[in-house]
């Protein structure tokens, strides 16, 4: 990392003004200090990419000011320097925070193949932390595009539960946001800082999922040359979330079963168990209940995994969400293409409200992805939205009273109005051709909170 800041503390002058030299030939930014209050002084002027701290000096030793430095910087690889005869104490800064030590007279191109990697390490580090920020802001509650009640109460149930390690089991049918409700649990959790770990069980065979799962050491079988971690192992501390567990083997299950009595797991080969703490999120699109009636499904792990139930509703029960999310889509796919789509044509958001969405909230993202890549003006007309029509599948509003159909396609209405004003009701009204007092009746009618649309929603 050419340019990285780097503190160099020694009270030798001869070594401060060499490592200088070699360091900054290099193309390394070199800030040098004496000894420890002058180091401590610079580090709350300036942030280092890293510091190479003398052990012994007169005054403040390295280890004391390492503990300083790390109490300024946390991230702040360091490394000691030290003479042969003082090895030990140095491995014990190590332990105290250190990322390495060099000992003196120092190998140039060793004290910069370490520089290096220090600096490689700092900069994963930090790649690790914003990229985890990242996670916990996407998939914080807040984000979750949703303004129907039902799904609210599903938020309000998730936020409690995230808190807590129980199991949880996620029903719903395919499409309806299962792995993102898991995500927001985990990132909403004490385990946040941790791995997230997810696998379909539908999706391997099982002759590998077992490997999948629980790893193998060397020699289990043939062509097992090294031993290999699970999922398990690597969601140590963290969250692992099995999807479509009704998939789960039976075979499978016996052993799956050990892992939340015991919180421990044996690897493929292996003659010995390994502990692990792990928080379990399971989700299906089965009932569970009839799995275990019926034989597929143990009813002693199907106890385990029931613990704290959450059913997610289709799309089709929660109609009022989409065009929060259709708008959501829209803007997401739009700045991925680089296009400037500015919404919906009327006949085209209606078209969304009245079809019956048998894929959910991932079919709804499919048909706005592929509107927008169609798309050549501002406007999505109803032309661009191709919707399916599968053997079984029908329009909303078929098989409803004209009252209820009329109800259904005015909160929908609502809804557009009130996203498209992002929630301004007096603009909305306006929109709308009502009065206040009228449109507020209507908002009361329809337990619409005009409070939902005001903000930019992040999710889908």
């Amino acid at each position: 990392m050419a340019g990285a800041k780097i503190l160099v503390v020694d009270d030798d002058a001869g070594l401060r003004t060499l490592m200088k030299v070699r360091l900054e030939a290099a193309g390394y930014t070199v800030t040098l200090a004496e000894g420890g209050v002058e180091a401590l002084a610079r580090a709350t002027e300036e942030v280092y990419e890293l510091a190479i701290v003398d052990l012994k000096m007169e005054g403040m030793d390295g280890i004391t000011l390492l503990g300083k430095l790390l109490g300024i910087h946390p991230t702040l690889p360091v490394i000691i320097l030290t003479a042969h005869g003082t090895i030990a104490s140095a491995v014990e800064a190590t332990k105290k925070g250190a990322y390495d030590y060099v000992t003196k007279p120092f190998d140039p191109k060793d004290l910069l193949h370490r520089l290096e990697k220090a600096l490689e390490v700092r900069r994963l580090k930090g790649e690790v932390e914003r990229l985890r920020s990242l996670l916990q802001e996407r998939y914080h509650f807040d984000n979750i595009v949703a303004s129907s009640e039902k799904m609210q109460q599903i938020l309000r149930q998730v936020a409690q539960i995230a808190v807590t390690d129980s199991t949880v089991c996620l029903y719903g049918e395919s499409g309806t946001g299962k792995e993102l409700i898991a995500r927001a649990l985990h990132v909403a959790s004490r385990r946040a800082s941790s791995s997230f770990v997810a696998i379909n069980c539908g999706a391997i065979p099982e002759g590998l999922l077992e490997n999948e799962l629980f790893g193998h050491i060397k020699g289990a079988y043939t062509g097992a040359d090294r031993t290999q971690s699970g999922l398990l192992h690597q969601a140590d501390g963290g969250t692992l979330f099995l999807d479509e567990i009704s998939d789960l083997p039976l075979s499978l299950q016996v052993k799956f079963l050990r892992v939340l009595q015991e919180r421990e797991f044996y690897a493929v080969g292996a003659s010995q168990p390994t502990k692990v703490d792990v928080r379990l999120v399971v989700a299906t699109n089965q009932d569970l209940g009839k799995a275990v009636a019926t034989g597929k499904f143990r009813e002693d792990l199907y106890y385990r995994v029931h613990v704290v139930p959450i059913f997610l509703p289709p799309l089709r029960e929660r109609a009022e969400d989409i065009p929060l999310l259709a708008h959501h889509f829209l803007a997401k796919f739009s700045q991925d293409m680089g296009k400037e789509i500015q919404g919906f044509a009327s006949e085209a958001l209606q078209r969304l409200m009245l079809y019956d969405w048998p894929g959910n909230v991932r079919e709804l993202a499919n048909v706005v992805e592929r509107a927008v890549v169609l798309a050549t003006g501002e406007t999505i007309t109803a032309d661009l939205l191709l919707l399916g029509h599968k053997e079984g599948q029908r329009p909303r509003g078929e098989g409803l009273t004209l009252k209820e159909a009329r109800e259904q396609f005015e909160k929908a209405y609502l809804v557009q109005v009130l996203t498209t004003m992002k929630g301004n009701v007096s603009r909305a009204a306006e929109l709308a051709g009502k009065d206040r007092a009228e449109f507020y009746k209507l908002l009361r009618k329809y337990t619409l909170d005009p409070g939902t649309f005001k903000g930019e929603k992040a999710l889908g």
